[in-house]
């Protein structure tokens, strides 16, 4: 594939890789990694396994959660590949409980709505801003507040970067422009711009120009590497059936 022409030379676009491990093949030690995800929703599970299996140490993990005790980034945590996680929720994990009040996870939990600006925030440029959330709780400690001119007390946030965001996309064309299904979608889009490689897996890849452009997502600036993914199993943290009335 070639982009369009802006002088004597074509530069050819090649962000295809083999699989997960090749993706993933230098990511080394101590790397902050934003992974994609909601729960178990829209994780990015060859990716993640991949990880796993190269064996790095020292990660900063920077995700909605770490998954559960068995599946998602809780693979990670339970190989003790984790060393600190910024985080809006912490539920559903024994491995990470254990570990953090045994003093060898480091913990920072952030506000749901501000993880999402925080990481919006790291891809736009962004050096800080004032939200209520928070305000007088221990995710203010040791953070600067200031009352505007409405009144209300604010606290200043940071943005958030990371060395790779690895992302789960629904559909992806050869040049890396991206659509998630659903809410599968949920943190991944501002992951793809906060970090300076960002790895894609995704279930069907298709021809340049496939995707209805008003369809996509993330377009594909943004994206550095793209494989399909195989053997999803869109694991379910608690499935519950509704009881019927007749």
């Amino acid at each position: 594939m070639l982009l369009p022409e802006t002088s004597s030379r074509q530069v050819p676009v090649n962000k295809l890789v083999k699989d997960a491990a090749e993706a993933v093949a230098d990511i080394g030690d101590g790397a902050a990694i934003m992974s994609g995800g909601f729960g178990l929703c829209g994780n990015p599970e060859n990716l993640i396994q991949a990880l796993h299996d190269r064996g790095v140490k020292g990660l900063t993990l920077i995700s909605n959660n770490c998954g559960t005790t068995d599946d998602g980034l809780g693979l990670l945590l339970k190989a003790g590949q984790v060393e600190r996680m910024v985080a809006s929720y912490v539920g559903e994990n024994k491995v990470f409980e254990e570990q953090y009040l045994s003093g060898k996870l480091a913990v920072e939990l952030v506000p749901q709505g501000t993880l999402a600006e925080r990481i919006r925030a790291g891809g736009a440029g962004i050096g800080g801003f004032y939200t209520r959330a928070g305000v007088g709780t221990e995710a203010a400690r040791g953070k600067e507040t200031r009352v505007l001119d409405d009144g209300h007390e604010y606290v200043l946030e940071k943005p958030l970067k990371a060395d790779f965001a690895l992302v789960h996309a629904y559909k992806a064309d050869t040049w890396g422009n991206l659509v998630f299904r659903k809410t599968a979608r949920n943190f991944s889009p501002l992951m793809c711009t906060a970090a300076r490689v960002t790895v894609v897996e995704c279930e069907h890849l298709v021809g340049v120009g496939e995707i209805d452009p008003d369809q996509i997502h993330v377009p594909s600036i943004y994206v550095h590497r793209l494989f399909q993914g195989a053997g999803f199993q869109k694991w379910i943290e608690r499935r519950t059936v509704r009881r019927r009335s007749c």
